[in-house]
């Protein structure tokens, strides 16, 4: 667990004297797995939440959201399932880590250059 915190923390180093970080590597040597998973995305994934933790079928369901506030249907979460718990939030965080980049939201960056294809135009009617 260690070595995955020291990996997925890029907004704050793991060694740091954050008391997040602090916070995440006291729950670790406790193996609180649970807490640091939900710690950890309280920390790197701050934009998202968890929307719904269920247990069914044998399997963990986790689902994070954005905007947990909003009906399911208008949702659009990532959800991840897993018979252990700690690694069905841990799936889930993972999947938004892809989605999401290393930016941490979900816009995708526009690059600084414009191809010579496009000509700025000016559009208003000033009559």
């Amino acid at each position: 667990m260690a070595e995955l915190l020291e990996i997925t923390c890029r907004r704050t180093p793991f060694q740091g004297r954050s008391a997040k970080v602090l916070r995440l590597k006291q729950l670790a040597q406790a193996r609180a797995w649970t807490d640091v998973a939900l710690a950890l995305i309280e920390l790197e994934l701050p934009l998202w939440q968890v929307r719904r933790i269920a247990y069914d079928a044998g399997e963990w369901h986790c689902a994070l959201s954005r905007q947990r506030e909003l009906p399911d249907w208008l949702d659009q979460s990532i959800e991840a399932r897993h018979p252990d718990l700690a690694l069905a939030i841990l799936t889930a965080f993972a999947e938004v880590a892809t989605v999401t980049g290393p930016s941490g939201t979900s816009v995708p960056m526009a690059s600084g250059k414009l191809s010579s294809d496009y000509i700025p135009l000016c559009c208003d009617d000033f009559a």
